[in-house]
């Protein structure tokens, strides 16, 4: 029986541990979570660093130990951050698994482009979280309650600058109907929006996600924009949406529109975001994600703004932890070890 090696370089449970090795007896599992933190501080930003990694942490080992568990590695399990220079250091590495959704997570290092397998959770996260999460920035804006704020500052109620609004009847708009525009989708019709959506490739005659009245290509967006009240970014970030919510796509928008993001910062032109601010052109905008959020704070044109409610990157927290990254990659290491087609592999030109 040949062994498979698999690394884990993100710390796992031990019943996630006993799970990965009760996939087969050739699976060989070495848990190195923690290991590489050192490396990480010293590559990394300092914002980053702040975010991710425990204060104080400076790893496992000497260096010489970290190569050596890379170069007996066949599979890597890992997370993020994750030491930059993987594939130089390890030349047996055949599958990476990242068990974030996104597959821009990984641009930063040489594994992009490689010759190296490289699958992602997508599809698995926390996908119910970040829904709710995008349905209470709706709600925040919708009800007004931003103006609370505004007003426990200034010591004094504006009961006419509330101007809440009925979400019954409303349209929204769900960019990138995959998991997570899916569960906003569903949960958006439960209070009776009426919910459209785009995807890069829509499957023709298919059956509708639960709650959609329609679901369309990327050629569709401009039509869809100007009809919804609503706006909720869930896409995937390539290339290709890279800036998508630009200046053009903004005016687009009906007077009014509240734009939601929980996928990731460079989709959205913030420069432009707060143009349309400044016009008045939008209600409110909420931003779970912003470009650079590994390296530095928010803009501060958006940051001070009221009708901007940004948070980091905290949409897929909850209470429960229903992340699925543990599950595909078991059921990709049964693959792996039968050599089956794995799920979830990165195309290196669309970018996911």
């Amino acid at each position: 029986m040949r062994r498979v090696d698999v690394l884990c370089i993100q710390t796992v449970s031990a019943d996630d541990r006993a799970r990965i090795e009760a996939v087969d007896p050739a699976v060989r599992l070495v848990d190195a979570g923690g290991w590489f933190d050192g490396e990480i501080r010293e590559t990394w930003s300092d914002y980053a660093v702040r975010r991710y990694l425990p204060p104080g942490a400076t790893g496992t080992g000497t260096r010489a130990d970290r190569d050596r568990l890379l170069a007996g590695a066949e599979v890597i399990l890992g997370g993020w951050p994750f030491p930059l220079d993987l594939r130089a250091r390890a030349p047996r590495l055949r599958w990476f698994h990242q068990r974030p959704a996104g597959a821009s997570n990984l641009r930063l290092g040489d594994l992009w482009g490689s010759d190296v397998v490289v699958t992602t959770s997508r599809g698995a996260g926390n996908t119910l979280a970040m829904a709710e999460y995008a349905i209470a920035g709706i709600l925040w804006f919708a009800k007004g309650l931003h103006r609370a704020v505004v007003d426990r500052d200034a010591g004094a109620f504006d009961h006419r600058a509330y101007r809440p609004l009925l979400l019954e009847g409303k349209t929204v708009c769900v960019v990138g109907a995959g998991g997570i525009g899916r569960e906003v989708g569903r949960l958006a019709a439960a209070l009776g929006m009426r919910v459209i959506g785009t995807r890069r490739h829509p499957e023709l005659g298919a059956p509708l996600p639960p709650g959609f009245a329609q679901v369309g290509g990327a050629g569709d967006l401009d039509r869809f924009l100007a009809e919804s009240d609503f706006v909720v970014i869930c896409c995937q970030w390539t290339p290709e949406t890279t800036g998508l919510i630009g200046a053009a796509r903004l005016a687009a928008m009906q007077p009014g529109t509240v734009l939601v993001n929980v996928a990731r910062g460079e989709i959205v032109d913030e420069t432009a975001v707060a143009d349309a601010l400044a016009r008045g052109h939008l209600r409110g905008v909420v931003l779970d994600v912003y470009n650079g959020e590994f390296e530095r704070a928010p803009p501060e044109v958006l940051w001070r703004d009221p009708r901007v409610l940004i948070t980091p990157h905290v949409s897929g927290g909850s209470d429960q932890n229903r992340h699925g990254a543990i599950e595909i990659f078991r059921e990709n290491l049964r693959a792996y070890v039968d050599g089956a087609p794995l799920r979830n592999v990165i195309d290196w030109e669309l970018g996911y």
